[in-house]
Protein backbone atom coordinates (compact mmCIF):
# COMPACT_ATOMS: atom_id res chain seq x y z
CA UNK A 1 0.00 0.00 0.00
CA UNK A 2 2.90 2.42 0.77
CA UNK A 3 4.88 1.74 -2.45
CA UNK A 4 1.16 2.57 -4.26
CA UNK A 5 1.25 5.81 -2.72
CA UNK A 6 4.97 6.60 -3.21
CA UNK A 7 4.32 5.80 -6.58
CA UNK A 8 1.21 7.83 -7.13
CA UNK A 9 3.35 10.86 -5.88
CA UNK A 10 6.34 10.35 -7.70
CA UNK A 11 3.74 10.64 -10.92
CA UNK A 12 1.99 13.40 -9.49
CA UNK A 13 5.40 15.52 -9.13
CA UNK A 14 6.43 14.73 -12.45
CA UNK A 15 3.22 15.93 -14.02
CA UNK A 16 3.56 18.64 -12.30
CA UNK A 17 7.23 19.20 -12.97
CA UNK A 18 6.63 18.62 -16.78
CA UNK A 19 3.90 21.66 -17.23
CA UNK A 20 6.08 23.89 -15.37
CA UNK A 21 9.16 23.12 -17.56
CA UNK A 22 6.24 23.28 -20.30
CA UNK A 23 5.04 26.91 -19.31
CA UNK A 24 9.00 28.10 -18.77
CA UNK A 25 10.30 26.87 -22.30
CA UNK A 26 7.58 29.07 -23.54
CA UNK A 27 8.29 32.24 -21.56
CA UNK A 28 12.18 31.72 -21.92
CA UNK A 29 11.42 31.15 -25.87
CA UNK A 30 9.77 34.87 -25.31
CA UNK A 31 12.67 36.28 -23.39
CA UNK A 32 14.97 35.16 -25.34
CA UNK A 33 13.84 36.75 -28.99
CA UNK A 34 11.36 34.72 -30.11
CA UNK A 35 8.71 36.82 -31.98
CA UNK A 36 10.57 39.24 -30.72
CA UNK A 37 9.46 42.71 -32.62
CA UNK A 38 6.04 41.56 -33.16
CA UNK A 39 3.64 43.77 -31.85
CA UNK A 40 0.26 46.19 -31.97
CA UNK A 41 0.48 48.99 -33.92
CA UNK A 42 -2.71 50.75 -34.23
CA UNK A 43 -6.25 50.18 -32.94
CA UNK A 44 -9.41 51.71 -34.83
CA UNK A 45 -12.37 51.25 -32.26
CA UNK A 46 -15.41 53.40 -33.70
CA UNK A 47 -15.68 53.10 -37.00
CA UNK A 48 -18.09 55.44 -39.36
CA UNK A 49 -17.39 54.31 -42.51
CA UNK A 50 -16.33 51.33 -44.86
CA UNK A 51 -12.65 50.66 -43.85
CA UNK A 52 -12.26 47.01 -44.88
CA UNK A 53 -13.04 47.95 -48.03
CA UNK A 54 -16.21 45.82 -48.62
CA UNK A 55 -18.67 48.44 -50.17
CA UNK A 56 -20.50 48.41 -47.36
CA UNK A 57 -20.41 50.03 -43.79
CA UNK A 58 -20.62 47.73 -40.91
CA UNK A 59 -19.76 49.23 -37.46
CA UNK A 60 -18.79 45.77 -36.27
CA UNK A 61 -17.10 44.62 -39.55
CA UNK A 62 -14.78 47.91 -40.34
CA UNK A 63 -13.40 47.78 -37.00
CA UNK A 64 -9.21 47.34 -37.20
CA UNK A 65 -6.31 46.45 -35.77
CA UNK A 66 -2.41 46.31 -36.90
CA UNK A 67 0.28 44.22 -35.99
CA UNK A 68 3.60 45.08 -36.92
CA UNK A 69 7.01 43.07 -37.03
CA UNK A 70 9.28 45.34 -35.92
CA UNK A 71 12.15 43.08 -35.75
CA UNK A 72 15.09 42.02 -37.98
CA UNK A 73 13.81 38.40 -38.81
CA UNK A 74 10.72 37.23 -40.60
CA UNK A 75 7.96 36.04 -38.05
CA UNK A 76 5.52 32.93 -38.59
CA UNK A 77 1.87 34.27 -36.94
CA UNK A 78 0.40 30.66 -36.26
CA UNK A 79 0.89 30.29 -32.51
CA UNK A 80 -0.43 34.24 -31.71
CA UNK A 81 -4.09 35.20 -31.68
CA UNK A 82 -5.29 38.65 -30.61
CA UNK A 83 -7.57 39.06 -27.48
CA UNK A 84 -9.80 41.97 -25.83
CA UNK A 85 -9.49 43.16 -22.64
CA UNK A 86 -11.34 39.79 -21.12
CA UNK A 87 -8.59 37.26 -22.58
CA UNK A 88 -11.87 36.08 -25.24
CA UNK A 89 -10.12 35.43 -28.20
CA UNK A 90 -11.09 37.30 -31.16
CA UNK A 91 -8.98 35.90 -34.35
CA UNK A 92 -5.58 33.87 -34.68
CA UNK A 93 -3.29 35.43 -36.91
CA UNK A 94 -1.97 33.10 -40.06
CA UNK A 95 0.80 33.65 -43.23
CA UNK A 96 4.59 35.40 -42.51
CA UNK A 97 5.38 39.14 -41.57
CA UNK A 98 8.71 40.34 -42.85
CA UNK A 99 10.65 43.01 -41.13
CA UNK A 100 8.87 46.16 -41.37
CA UNK A 101 5.66 44.43 -42.54
CA UNK A 102 2.73 45.19 -41.45
CA UNK A 103 -0.76 43.08 -41.14
CA UNK A 104 -4.41 44.76 -40.91
CA UNK A 105 -6.79 42.52 -39.57
CA UNK A 106 -10.55 43.43 -39.82
CA UNK A 107 -13.71 43.03 -38.04
CA UNK A 108 -14.69 41.12 -41.12
CA UNK A 109 -11.92 39.11 -41.39
CA UNK A 110 -12.55 37.89 -37.20
CA UNK A 111 -16.11 37.31 -38.01
CA UNK A 112 -14.88 35.10 -41.02
CA UNK A 113 -12.67 33.25 -38.17
CA UNK A 114 -15.41 33.13 -35.59
CA UNK A 115 -17.75 31.58 -37.79
CA UNK A 116 -15.41 28.92 -39.18
CA UNK A 117 -14.42 28.15 -35.51
CA UNK A 118 -18.45 27.67 -34.84
CA UNK A 119 -17.92 30.34 -32.15
CA UNK A 120 -20.46 33.28 -32.17
CA UNK A 121 -19.59 36.36 -34.46
CA UNK A 122 -18.62 39.42 -32.16
CA UNK A 123 -15.92 40.56 -34.87
CA UNK A 124 -13.30 42.56 -32.95
CA UNK A 125 -15.48 43.43 -30.45
CA UNK A 126 -13.49 46.84 -29.55
CA UNK A 127 -15.64 48.92 -26.68
CA UNK A 128 -15.71 52.62 -28.28
CA UNK A 129 -16.22 53.69 -24.74
CA UNK A 130 -12.53 51.92 -24.18
CA UNK A 131 -10.63 48.66 -24.18
CA UNK A 132 -7.89 47.04 -23.72
CA UNK A 133 -6.23 44.58 -27.04
CA UNK A 134 -3.82 41.89 -26.03
CA UNK A 135 -1.13 40.19 -28.58
CA UNK A 136 -1.38 36.78 -27.40
CA UNK A 137 1.55 34.11 -28.07
CA UNK A 138 -0.21 30.67 -27.30
CA UNK A 139 2.48 27.52 -27.46
CA UNK A 140 0.26 24.14 -26.38
CA UNK A 141 -1.15 25.29 -22.89
CA UNK A 142 0.54 28.19 -22.61
CA UNK A 143 -0.71 31.58 -23.37
CA UNK A 144 1.73 35.17 -23.06
CA UNK A 145 1.08 38.40 -24.04
CA UNK A 146 3.75 39.77 -26.13
CA UNK A 147 2.21 43.25 -26.54
CA UNK A 148 -1.11 44.99 -25.36
CA UNK A 149 -2.51 48.41 -25.34
CA UNK A 150 -5.66 49.87 -23.14
CA UNK A 151 -7.18 52.65 -24.94
CA UNK A 152 -9.74 54.50 -23.78
CA UNK A 153 -12.67 56.74 -24.85
CA UNK A 154 -10.60 59.68 -26.60
CA UNK A 155 -9.34 57.04 -28.63
CA UNK A 156 -12.64 55.06 -29.61
CA UNK A 157 -14.53 58.11 -31.10
CA UNK A 158 -15.74 57.89 -34.55
CA UNK A 159 -12.98 57.46 -37.28
CA UNK A 160 -10.27 57.71 -34.67
CA UNK A 161 -7.52 55.54 -34.37
CA UNK A 162 -4.46 55.53 -31.69
CA UNK A 163 -1.39 53.86 -32.54
CA UNK A 164 2.61 54.30 -32.15
CA UNK A 165 3.61 57.59 -33.17
CA UNK A 166 6.06 56.19 -36.05
CA UNK A 167 8.04 52.77 -37.14
CA UNK A 168 10.42 52.35 -34.24
CA UNK A 169 8.49 54.52 -31.02
CA UNK A 170 7.12 53.24 -27.89
CA UNK A 171 4.64 56.22 -28.08
CA UNK A 172 1.39 56.09 -28.67
CA UNK A 173 -0.74 59.08 -30.54
CA UNK A 174 -4.02 59.71 -31.32
CA UNK A 175 -4.91 60.31 -35.38
CA UNK A 176 -8.01 61.81 -35.64
CA UNK A 177 -7.84 63.80 -39.37
CA UNK A 178 -11.43 62.54 -39.80
CA UNK A 179 -12.81 63.97 -36.41
CA UNK A 180 -10.68 66.21 -34.46
CA UNK A 181 -10.25 66.08 -31.22
CA UNK A 182 -10.40 69.28 -29.30
CA UNK A 183 -10.77 68.54 -25.65
CA UNK A 184 -8.33 68.78 -22.61
CA UNK A 185 -8.45 65.31 -22.07
CA UNK A 186 -5.45 62.64 -22.87
CA UNK A 187 -4.22 62.07 -25.57
CA UNK A 188 -4.67 64.80 -27.31
CA UNK A 189 -5.16 66.04 -30.88
CA UNK A 190 -3.00 65.46 -33.75
CA UNK A 191 -5.04 66.49 -37.08
CA UNK A 192 -3.34 63.24 -38.01
CA UNK A 193 -5.12 60.67 -40.59
CA UNK A 194 -5.07 57.16 -39.67
CA UNK A 195 -3.04 54.45 -41.44
CA UNK A 196 -4.40 51.38 -42.39
CA UNK A 197 -2.16 48.77 -43.56
CA UNK A 198 0.47 52.00 -43.79
CA UNK A 199 3.72 52.93 -41.87
CA UNK A 200 2.46 55.24 -38.55
CA UNK A 201 3.55 58.80 -39.15
CA UNK A 202 1.64 62.18 -39.68
CA UNK A 203 2.83 63.99 -42.80
CA UNK A 204 -0.49 66.38 -43.09
CA UNK A 205 -3.00 67.97 -41.13
CA UNK A 206 -6.85 67.81 -40.88
CA UNK A 207 -6.84 71.09 -43.33
CA UNK A 208 -5.48 69.09 -46.26
CA UNK A 209 -6.73 65.61 -45.17
CA UNK A 210 -9.12 64.03 -47.68
CA UNK A 211 -10.69 60.39 -47.45
CA UNK A 212 -9.37 59.55 -50.76
CA UNK A 213 -5.69 60.64 -49.25
CA UNK A 214 -6.19 58.24 -46.87
CA UNK A 215 -7.58 55.33 -48.65
CA UNK A 216 -4.16 55.71 -50.76
CA UNK A 217 -2.18 55.17 -48.07
CA UNK A 218 -2.97 51.57 -47.76
CA UNK A 219 -3.80 50.05 -51.56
Amino acid sequence: MLRTWVLVLWLLAATIAASLAARFVSIARAQTGFGEGLRIAEILAGPARDWDGDGLYDSKSDEWIEVENAGATPIGLEEYRLADADRTIRIALSGTLLPGEIKLITGSAAVLWQRAQGLSTAGLSLNNAGDTVFLLHVLGTDTLAVDEHTYGSIEGGSDRSVGRSASQSEDWILYDALNRYTGSGTPPGTGCPPTPGGPNGCTTGVESTTWGAIKRLYR
